[in-house]
């Protein structure tokens, strides 16, 4: 599509007329989607000092925590279009509105209600403003902008994770600190979007986008089947990693210092980030193959640290297993998109991403349920036997049908 004129824009008299180039937006979009994500993981360290102030279970950890995940893919769902119809420039300022709101709440937080409230905000603004950039930087650039897609958000949750780990470690405020931080940022950002140029026509239907559909083309079910064994265990390591993944590994190390589990989430997810360049000329069945083999292997890794109480091998596991997820993750995508009419795109990727949720979110909150009834490093045990099995099976099924087709 063509980028709006003033002509064409209802609120064109309400927006600076200087626009940033579309190189420059490029980033500028690359740099939205880094700051979401960022603090969609700085909340995880400071988990465990929530935990100790407020004395809530590993459960009520859990349930806040994959309420962020139920409220971006509500997002995904209702608001996923508008942009295609309202603009993305107008869109993606009225997440950063939202988002800045539960930033503030998150600094105000003193109980679990507001924690509560505060991650289901985050949720919906960072579902709003996934959909908006994504189609965004497609717009701006066909092949960067999938690249982007996949590398900035992998950049940030590590950014979040690692920084405010740091900062609890060694700053004043452990809990508000990265939160001001965050607010200025996003106040920045919200002024530096004013200037993006818009690159569709505001066009109608708004209203009718905001019906929540899920449609899988026909010809790409069977391929969704095939991938959903290592991607529901990829996601299910990544949503147990980021919930409780800080505190098991303060029990495995022994060493309660924060920047532990910040330093765990930053391996697997920047290492996710590295596969993702890696593996994006590969053909998607063996960046698949690939991702699944590596999971399990990192997985098992994971396994050994917990049960030799190794902290090389724990962290060295995360971190191949953040590969598998990479991997994996680039081959699923591609394989389902290339199945696809432009036009049916969206609803795939909205079925691709309630499954994927799911799985983040539903084994994080079981193994809440189940750390309070059998301890933390049980529970992770049983959880990452399935899972290995699981990315064992889809790497053994993968290799049946190449097989089969030769």
């Amino acid at each position: 599509m063509q980028p709006v004129t003033t002509a064409h824009s209802a609120l064109a008299a309400g927006w600076p007329q200087t626009r940033l180039s579309h190189g420059r937006a490029l980033w500028l979009k690359a740099s939205l989607l880094v700051s979401f994500l960022a603090a969609s993981t700085a909340p995880s360290p400071l988990y465990a000092l929530y935990r100790e102030a407020w004395g809530f279970s590993a459960l009520t950890l859990t349930v806040v925590f994959s309420s962020y995940a139920f409220a971006l893919l509500t997002a995904l769902l209702v608001f996923g279009s508008l942009s295609d119809h309202r603009g993305r420039r107008e869109v993606i300022l009225a997440a950063l509105v939202l988002e800045f709101a539960a930033t503030l709440l998150f600094w105000r937080a003193d109980s679990v209600a507001w924690l509560l409230s505060a991650r289901v905000l985050q949720g919906i603004a960072t579902g709003i403003a996934t959909g908006a950039l994504s189609a965004g930087l497609l717009d701006l650039h066909r092949e960067r902008g999938p690249l982007v897609n996949g590398v900035a958000p992998m950049v940030g949750m590590a950014a979040g994770a690692f920084g405010t780990s740091v900062l609890v470690q060694f700053g004043p405020a452990p809990t508000r600190l990265v939160f001001d931080l965050l607010m200025l940022v996003f106040a920045l950002q919200m002024l530096a979007v004013l200037y993006l140029p818009e690159t569709v026509e505001r066009r109608p239907g708004a209203w009718r986008s905001l019906r929540p559909r899920i449609a899988i083309p026909q010809r790409a079910r069977a391929v969704l089947w095939q991938v959903l064994p290592v991607n529901t265990a990829q996601w299910a390591l990544g949503g147990f990693y980021l919930s409780l993944g800080p505190t098991l590994a303060k029990i495995v190390t022994g060493n309660d210092a924060p920047m532990v589990g910040g330093v765990l989430i930053t391996a697997m997810v920047l290492s996710s980030a590295v596969a993702l360049l890696a593996v994006r000329q590969w053909q998607p069945r063996r960046a698949l193959a690939t991702g699944a083999a590596a999971l399990a292997l990192g997985l098992a890794l994971s396994l050994a640290g917990i049960l030799l109480h190794s902290s090389a091998a724990f962290f060295i596991g995360a971190a191949v297993a953040g590969l598998g997820f990479g991997s994996a993750f680039s081959g699923s995508l591609r394989s389902l998109v290339s199945l696809a009419e432009p036009q049916e795109r969206a609803s795939l990727m909205a079925g691709f991403y309630v499954l994927s949720y799911l799985a983040f979110s539903v084994p994080a909150i079981a193994a809440g349920l189940s750390t309070g009834l059998i301890g933390l490093p049980a529970t992770a045990l049983g959880l990452g036997a399935v899972l290995t099995l699981m990315a064992s099976a889809a790497l053994l099924m993968m290799g049946r049908r190449v097989a089969a087709a030769e």
